[in-house]
């Protein structure tokens, strides 16, 4: 059994912080698109969003399964919060010197308020799909090859992300040929990002590693 010191714990907060931000900001960002390749749309989300996916896979490589559970769970009460917040900060009476701002206010945050929601539903799926593929392609492949393992669970994991969290957020915001452009679009391209960020996954399990009292599998695994 891993003995965590108190320096660990302070790492993990330090990982936990980063996830729930991360989640955070995709979830009231994640409403603006931007112009992509060959007239197609992308949202803002895939900068913090990947972010979100490799952090569940660097907190289960050095720590394990169960902590990447723990994770997957505190943001998903934090995903509940955000919206049990944002509804009533909705149904709250505004005060006749804020009227100003009551329509773009109630349009954004009731948008967002949606986003929270799908981000739950693929929450549900997608990022427990992803810690299972995770630790199922270990078990077959071995501890090697982290960015593989990586990689593997992202592309199934970020397909039902993207398709569960898209729908439900933005179906009838979006024309559908909009939608599903952008869908495939934010498919591959946090597919990419996560690749790309594939360096700072390993650069964040070697600090995690550093002082970890990890037992002898941790400490002999090779990436």
């Amino acid at each position: 059994m891993q003995q965590l010191t108190e320096r660990d714990y302070k790492k993990i907060l330090i990982c936990l912080t980063i996830y729930i931000t991360s989640l955070l900001a995709a979830n009231t960002l994640g409403l603006k698109i931007m112009p992509f390749l060959f007239g197609s749309h992308l949202t803002v989300a895939v900068f913090s969003f990947p972010v979100v996916f490799l952090m569940t896979d660097v907190i289960g490589e050095v720590y394990g399964k169960s902590f990447s559970k723990w994770f997957v769970r505190c943001g998903l009460v934090s995903t509940v919060l955000f919206i049990g917040y944002t509804l009533l900060s909705l149904w709250l009476p505004w005060s006749s010197d804020g009227l100003w701002a009551k329509e773009g206010y109630d349009l954004i945050f009731g948008i967002s308020g949606r986003i929270g929601l799908a981000s739950i539903v693929a929450f549900l799926v997608a990022e427990y799909q992803d810690v299972f593929a995770f630790f199922f392609i270990r078990n077959k492949i071995g501890p090697k090859l982290f960015w593989l393992r990586s990689l593997l669970s992202n592309l199934w994991s970020q397909l039902l992300d993207s398709i569960i969290f898209m729908s439900i957020a933005f179906a009838g915001i979006y024309p559908t040929k909009t939608l599903i452009g952008i869908i495939v679009t934010l498919w591959l391209y946090k597919v990419l990002m996560g690749f790309f960020y594939t360096p700072l996954s390993y650069l964040g399990i070697r600090l995690l590693r550093g002082t970890a009292n990890a037992n002898s599998n941790h400490q002999n695994q090779s990436i």
